[in-house]
């Protein structure tokens, strides 16, 4: 099966329009424009990263569904890729049913993944997959009766709908309740009022499974591995990830099933980040995004084809290559100061590191625990190259301009 890729800005142009232009869509972005697609990057805030390099900007609310409709309609894009959680799914579903867009890699997988109630019922009710212990919430009362007769001590809270470990904690004890469903409160995508607890599974680690639904030769999906990434997490949020993340064959194929059990059913093409929690040969389903993961932000030091690049790849039908290129680590820097259009200094000491690189991202707006860019090593022992990502994150030092 022959794709055709036309001109952007000219009648023969390719469309594609991203909802949500952070760090993550703009490399998407970047790597749809170096195949000739035309681009449309949307945010709910103006000068987003993706905005600051796309063919087109628009700002809207995209959790309402009338602006969302009325853009799509407008812009008439061949794909919609939602990069972003806060989101008015049911119109795209609206919106796919009626033909007048294809989203990646479904509006079902989209509306699924957008809160992590839809994700874990699938996996662990539908799919059979093994879960930490988990009850969902709608009030500080029913959290804390879901704690004291399914849960138990140490539990995480999470509300259903966030990303980067925005309203996440972890509850060692009845004194820490209140304030988690407060901060829960506080940190989802939309106002929500619902949460999940989990119970804490006593795991050796946690990885990314990046896995890659792609075009075959013979124009069926095939499924596509990229090797183990490991993180860490602070609260949720990553701060660095490192790729090869060494495995057990057993619990690397069973990590493998796992996440082609989840994205199997979630259907369409593109990048999916599984997230997996693992324990000698045992693994347990955590979480999925229907698009490229930030812990995956080291395939840009260490694979041929990095996820962004294999994320535009498949939604436009062409072949892929998960191969590696170099292990690799990537570590994460922080906006440190709460200023509008800061200024960076030491990235010239940050890039004497050897066998180093950044990416800053270009954020109008720090604040101190922002994601404001990313150092990325490579080096044949994937322990120097951490230790050279951080050194170089350590570095650079936002202040403001």
């Amino acid at each position: 099966m022959s794709i055709t890729l036309g001109t952007p800005l000219s009648p023969s142009a390719v469309k594609v329009m991203l909802l949500g232009s952070g760090e993550l869509g703009k490399e998407v972005l970047i790597a749809l424009q170096r195949l000739g697609v035309e681009t449309i990057a949307v945010d709910r805030y103006e000068n987003a990263p993706g905005q600051q390099v796309a063919h087109h900007a628009r700002t809207i609310t995209m959790s309402d569904p009338a602006q969302l409709r009325a853009l799509i309609e407008a812009e008439r894009p061949d794909l919609v890729v939602p990069e972003i959680e806060a989101i008015a799914t049911p119109m795209l579903e609206q919106l796919e049913a009626e033909g007048v867009v294809r989203v990646i890699p479904t509006a079902r997988a989209a509306r699924l993944t957008m809160d992590r109630e839809g994700i874990r019922r699938l996996a662990a009710e539908t799919l059979g997959l093994p879960t930490s212990p988990y009850v969902f919430c709608d009030s500080l009362a029913e959290l804390q009766a879901a704690i004291d007769t399914k849960i138990g001590y140490p539990c995480v809270v999470k509300p259903v709908m966030s990303s980067s470990g925005k309203g996440q904690s972890k509850i060692d004890g009845p004194a820490d309740v209140q304030k988690a469903w407060d901060f829960a409160m506080a940190g989802g995508r939309v106002s929500h009022g619902r949460v999940i607890v989990e119970g804490f599974i006593d795991f050796d680690y946690e990885i990314t499974q990046l896995t890659v639904r792609a075009a075959g030769t013979d124009g069926e999906t095939e499924t596509h591995f990229c090797d183990p990434i490991g993180h860490v997490q602070v609260k949720g949020d990553y701060v660095e990830s490192w790729q090869p993340h060494p495995m057990n064959p057993a619990a690397l194929q069973r990590s493998r099933e796992i996440s082609k059990a989840v994205t199997d059913n979630l259907g369409g093409r593109g990048v999916f980040g599984v997230e997996l929690f693992v324990k000698g040969d045992q693994v347990w389903f955590s979480e999925v995004s229907p698009r490229p993961h930030d812990t995956g932000m080291v395939t840009m030091a260490t694979q041929w084809q990095n996820e962004f690049e294999l994320h535009a790849r498949a939604i436009l039908g062409l072949p892929v290559s998960t191969a590696l290129k170099s292990p690799g680590a990537s570590a994460v820097i922080y906006g440190g100061v709460e200023a509008t259009g800061i200024a960076y200094d030491g990235v010239d000491e940050a890039l004497r590191v050897p066998q180093t690189e950044l990416r800053l991202f270009g954020k109008p707006e720090s604040f101190e625990k922002r994601r404001m860019g990313v150092a990325l090593a490579y080096d044949n022992d994937v322990e120097v190259a951490r230790t050279r990502a951080k050194e170089a994150a350590s570095k650079v030092r936002p202040r403001r301009a």
